[in-house]
């Protein structure tokens, strides 16, 4: 090897023009023996010469590479990133290329080498190619990449590969060009695995998490049996598994797997001595794999656990979107009922309650309703469970009571010559243990300036039944104060008329359900319903206990005059219903009372 600018110089950054002969020797002695393996190729990227360690690595005679191609020796070709790379090298246009490449030896073992590709300085033949063995270093690798993957308990692939495979299961690249696009999850929890760990120690605990992956390990198998590949079996912490289904053929597939996971779990499991018997839940989510995230299938697989175990644990259970419709809706309405409070969102309609011989307007029910901005009008059943249990229903209860009696004083300023009608508010159980619902009523009566006996408060039998301590006082005192109280849905629950006579009760309000049997076989008014004999018995009796205890009743779900006509007969004092008027905002009640004024002064 030369001297001159032809002749390889195996050195980058060489002052080439102060290279002696004793440095040249060195230098080539130097990339003779270095135990890195090293070429030096030319702008053409063919080698001009290797060192013996680089003819060691390929397993070739460094004597027979000089003139070869040094891309195809080193696999340089192989990724259209690195061989643009590559030439920008060869070219002088970038400063250096570093990648990892496994080369085939010709023994037929494969290496694990890093190629750093340097351009020689001065007008050399081009550039230096070195390539070290990292073999070692990446078997290392893979040993702390399995640890850091597996669950050291179960050996299984631990949460992160689980992750890892289903986020590459759902990247279009896996299911476009081939598969059925689909892909499915089978969560699976043990029942009562907490009771094992507490009560046998977490070493027989370790051990039927081991038994369990075993157990569904088969059943992973047995199902990928003729298929392209077996469920991805998973320990995703504690007790819980997954079984992943890549290319999934549909619901059935997965219910099967599910199953034959229960099944395989049924067997008692033997463990040291202990002879130990458990069931498992499982939540089933399958869908196409479009659209879908690894977020959103765990989202849903937790949901449908969740379901599994509610309905009774040791079985399986689909994802149902309309079960999650609901759930997303009921969460979500629960997040937004306080600030809702805020943004005014709320609102009361008004049911009139007439008398039955006059047919005269006498009070009205106020009937809140949410005018969600998502949801659109929604009726109470669909929140007040919620309210009551966060316990917001203290704020909107006060809301409430202070809309209704301030709209009551309105509608008795707006007709001076008509009997003030009174207003019914709804209140609940929570609202007189969690408030000073006394103190909160006194307030809102002060301000608005509407008489005590204009506002009756309504609680339902259940409430209000067996009360004692705090409620019963507060209704005590609510009433000395000429506040009416009245029991609504009476009926349905504990009926205990002798205990009527007890609490400071002014009204009853019969539920619908009485009501309804009330028709003659011949009315045509609605769908006809056989006449209940015992409901109207029962209605009857109800109502003269109730006159003979000083109180008066209202019919709910008054819907037919036929139904009107043996109410008035048997003595019910108002009605309130369909037939009358549904719920309405306070424009009409005004509009009502007005019309209710004229008639009554018509000559």
């Amino acid at each position: 090897m030369s001297g001159t600018s032809e002749g390889p110089t195996p050195v980058a950054d060489l002052d080439r023009s102060a290279v002696t002969d004793s440095d040249h020797n060195t230098y080539h002695r130097v990339f003779a023996t270095a135990p890195l393996s090293m070429a030096v190729v030319d702008r053409e990227g063919l080698v001009v010469s290797a060192n013996a360690t680089f003819g060691e690595l390929l397993g070739t005679d460094p004597e027979a590479l000089p003139g070869r191609v040094a891309a195809d020796l080193v696999d340089l070709a192989s990724d259209a990133r690195t061989w643009h790379a590559y030439r920008e090298v060869l070219r002088g246009r970038q400063a250096r290329l570093r990648c990892t490449r496994r080369l085939k030896h010709p023994d037929g073992h494969s290496v694990w080498v890093q190629v750093t590709v340097s351009p020689l300085a001065g007008d050399g033949p081009g550039v230096l190619v070195s390539v070290a063995d990292i073999s070692a270093r990446r078997e290392l690798q893979a040993r702390l990449r399995h640890l850091q993957m597996h669950d050291p308990v179960t050996r299984l692939p631990n949460r992160t590969l689980f992750f890892e495979r289903l986020t590459a299961a759902l990247e279009a690249d896996s299911y476009e060009l081939s598969g059925t696009g689909r892909i499915g999850l089978c969560y699976l929890d043990l029942d009562g695995f907490k009771a094992v760990n507490d009560t046998l120690g977490h070493r027989v605990g370790d051990r039927l998490l081991s038994a369990v992956a075993e157990r569904l390990t088969l059943v992973a198998d047995e199902a990928g049996y003729a298929r392209a590949g077996a469920p991805l079996v998973a320990r995703l912490g504690g007790d819980e598994f997954a079984l992943l289904v890549e290319d999934s053929t549909g619901t059935e597939q997965l219910a099967d797997l599910a199953e034959s996971a229960l099944k395989a779990l049924e067997a008692p499991f033997d463990l040291a001595g202990q002879r130990l018997s458990l069931t498992a839940s499982i939540g089933v989510v399958e869908r196409h794999a479009a659209g879908t995230t690894a977020t959103g299938l765990m989202q849903a697989a937790d949901t449908t656990l969740y379901w599994a175990k509610a309905d009774g644990k040791g079985r399986w259970t689909l994802f149902d979107p309309e079960r999650n419709a609901h759930r997303m809706t009921r969460q979500a309405l629960s997040s937004t009922l306080r600030p809702a409070i805020d943004r005014d969102e709320f609102a009361l309609e008004y049911q009139p309650l007439v008398g039955m011989e006059d047919g005269r307007l006498s009070g009205v029910e106020a009937l809140i309703r949410w005018n969600h901005p998502q949801f659109g009008t929604l009726t109470p059943n669909r929140f007040i469970g919620l309210a009551e249990e966060d316990g917001s229903i203290v704020q909107l209860g006060r809301w409430a009571l202070a809309t209704a009696c301030r709209q009551a004083r309105r509608w008795q300023l707006d007709n001076p010559g008509e009997q003030p009608i009174f207003v019914s508010v709804n209140v609940a159980v929570r609202q007189v243990w969690d408030s000073d619902l006394v103190a909160d009523v006194a307030q809102t009566l002060a301000e608005t300036g509407l008489a005590p006996h204009l506002l009756q408060l309504e609680l339902t039998e259940s409430a209000v039944m067996g009360s004692g301590g705090r409620p019963l006082q507060a209704l005590q005192a609510l009433s000395d104060m000429g506040v009416r109280i009245a029991i609504d849905d009476f009926g349905t629950g504990y009926s205990n008329l002798a205990y009527l006579s007890r609490l400071p009760v002014s009204v009853l309000k019969l539920d619908g359900s009485f009501v309804r049997g009330f028709q003659y076989e011949g009315d045509k008014s609605t769908v006809a319903v056989p006449p209940n004999a015992a409901d109207e018995v029962i209605v009857e009796a109800m109502i003269q206990l109730a006159h003979r205890l000083g109180l008066t009743v209202t019919a709910e779900c008054v819907e037919t005059s036929a139904q009107a006509t043996r109410l008035r007969r048997i003595g019910c004092d108002t009605g309130q219903g369909w037939l009358y008027s549904r719920p309405v905002p306070p424009d009409r009640i005004s509009e009502l009372l007005g019309e209710q004024a004229y008639a009554v002064g018509k000559p």
